[in-house]
C-alpha cells in the first residue's frame, strides 16, 4: 500500500481563495493589511506592515477572514513565501492566497511544514505565468496536484516534529526581541530623553547636554556604499566572503549567513569595500531603513551604505541611534515606489553626539546582550539547517515514521 496519495488543494483544504482585489487606503494605525512582503521571512510581519481602516478590512474580509492555522501563501511575485495563521489577530490580505486545511483529511502542522517543504514548493513554480511579474492563478492552486502522506497519524508526528523545532526557534526569537527592546529602551532613556547617570549636575545649553555636540553621520565613521562585482566574471563569485542584500537584514541584528558569497578574488576586485565585523549597514534603497551589524567581514550591494565606526565603544550607540531615524530615510528617499537615500544624503543626516564617557558606558551595558543575540541567531541556524534536513526526508518518505 502506497505512502501517498495524490490530491489536489481543492481536496485537501475547505477553502482556497486570495485577498481582497480591492486597493483601500493605507495609513499608519489600524487594522494590519498583509500583503506578500509582509511574510517573506516565514512569519506574518504585524509590525512592519501596512494598516487600513476598521470600515475598509470590513469590506475586505467579506472575500475572506483569516483564521488560526490558515496559510498565506505569495501567489504573485516571489511565488511560495508562506507563513501560518498562529493568533487570533484580525487583519486583511491583498496578493497572496489563503489555504485553510481541512483538518479531517490533513493534519494542519503537517500541512503547514508540507507546503514549505522543497517538494511543495519545486512543483508550485512550475504553475508561474507571467514573466515580469510572475503569478498564480487561483484556479492553478485549486487544481494544484500533491502527494500527502495518506495516514493522519503520521502527519501528526511530522508536524509535531517540525513544530518541536519551530518552538525552539520561536523561543529564541522571543528572546532576541526581549534583549533588542532592552537596549532600545535604554538608548532612549539616555540619548533621546537625556535621563543619562548623572544628567541631574549637566546643564541644558540651547536645548542639548552640555559637553555634547551635533554632528553627522559622517562624524559617526566612515560611511561605504555597497558595490555588486561584475557578473560576467563567476570567478568573483563562491563561498568565501558574505556579500549581504537586504533580504538577509531582515528580522536580524547581525547578519551571519547570506544567500550570495563572493569568492576571495571578488572581494579583492573591490577590496575598499570590505567592512571589518560590527559594522552598521542601512538599506537605502527601496526598502529603505533596515538596519543589521555583519557578523564577520563581508561585502554589500549598492542598496546599502554602511558606517564604519570611528571608535569600537560608538558601536552600539551608533546602531542604535540608526535604528531610530527609519522615518527620515523614508522622507529623505522621496516616498517613491523605489526609495533612495543617497550617500550624500545619509552622511548629511544630523545627529547629537554625546560624551564618550555615556557612548562608552552604553556599550558597557549592551554589548554582553548584543553578543547573546549573536548567539541565539546562530543557534536558529544552526535549528533550521537540522530541521531543513529532517522535513524532507520525513515528507517524501526516506525516513520512515511509525504510525
Amino acid at each position: 500500500m502506497s505512502l501517498f496519495s495524490d490530491m489536489k488543494l481543492s481536496e485537501i483544504c475547505a477553502l482556497v481563495t486570495d485577498g481582497t482585489h480591492d486597493s483601500p487606503k493605507l495609513q499608519e494605525s489600524g487594522v494590519p493589511f498583509i500583503k506578500g512582503k509582509h511574510i517573506n521571512t516565514g512569519r506574518i510581519d504585524f509590525v512592519g506592515c501596512d494598516y487600513i481602516t476598521d470600515d475598509d478590512h470590513q469590506k475586505c474580509i467579506k472575500r475572506v477572514k483569516p483564521e488560526k492555522d490558515d496559510i498565506l501563501i505569495a501567489n504573485i511575485g516571489s511565488i511560495g513565501d508562506c507563513a501560518r495563521v498562529e493568533t487570533e489577530t484580525e487583519f486583511s490580505i491583498k496578493n497572496v492566497a489563503l489555504l485553510r486545511p481541512d483538518p479531517e483529511i490533513v493534519d494542519p502542522s503537517y500541512f503547514y511544514h508540507f507546503v514549505k517543504s522543497p517538494l511543495f514548493q519545486g512543483r508550485l513554480l512550475n504553475l508561474r505565468l507571467g514573466s515580469a511579474q510572475p503569478y498564480v492563478s487561483l484556479a492553478a492552486f485549486r487544481g494544484f496536484e500533491v502527494p500527502i502522506i495518506s495516514d493522519t497519524k503520521i502527519q501528526k508526528k511530522i508536524g509535531q516534529t517540525a513544530d518541536a523545532y519551530e518552538g525552539l526557534i520561536e523561543n529564541n526569537r522571543r528572546r532576541i526581541a526581549l534583549l533588542e527592546e532592552a537596549a532600545r529602551l535604554l538608548y532612549r532613556e539616555w540619548f533621546v530623553h537625556f535621563r543619562f547617570p548623572g544628567h541631574e549636575h549637566v546643564k541644558i545649553v540651547d536645548g542639548i547636554p552640555e559637553g555634547w555636540e551635533e554632528g553627522t553621520i559622517a562624524d559617526l565613521g566612515e560611511a561605504i556604499t555597497g558595490k555588486t562585482p561584475s557578473k560576467k566574471k563567476p570567478e568573483f563569485y563562491g563561498d568565501d566572503v558574505p556579500f549581504i542584500k537586504t533580504p538577509d537584514m531582515h528580522g536580524n541584528a547581525y547578519v551571519v549567513q547570506t544567500e550570495e558569497y563572493l569568492s576571495n578574488e571578488g572581494a579583492k576586485s573591490q577590496q575598499n569595500k570590505t567592512l571589518p565585523k560590527g559594522s552598521i549597514l542601512v538599506s537605502c534603497i527601496g526598502s529603505v531603513g533596515v538596519v543589521s551589524m555583519n557578523g564577520s567581514p563581508a561585502q554589500t550591494n549598492q542598496q546599502i551604505n554602511s558606517v564604519v565606526p570611528r571608535k569600537d565603544d560608538w558601536r552600539f550607540f551608533c546602531y542604535s541611534f540608526l535604528k531610530s531615524i527609519k522615518p527620515r530615510l523614508e522622507a529623505l528617499g522621496g516616498g517613491a515606489t523605489m526609495a533612495n537615500v543617497n550617500k550624500s544624503k545619509f552622511q548629511s543626516i544630523p545627529v547629537l553626539l554625546p560624551v564618550d564617557e555615556l557612548t562608552g558606558g552604553f556599550q558597557s551595558i549592551v554589548e554582553p546582550q548584543f553578543a547573546m543575540i549573536e548567539t541565539l541567531i546562530r543557534q536558529n541556524i544552526e535549528l533550521a539547517k537540522a530541521r531543513d534536513l529532517l522535513l524532507p526526508r520525513l515528507m517524501d518518505g526516506r525516513l520512515e515514521v511509525a504510525a
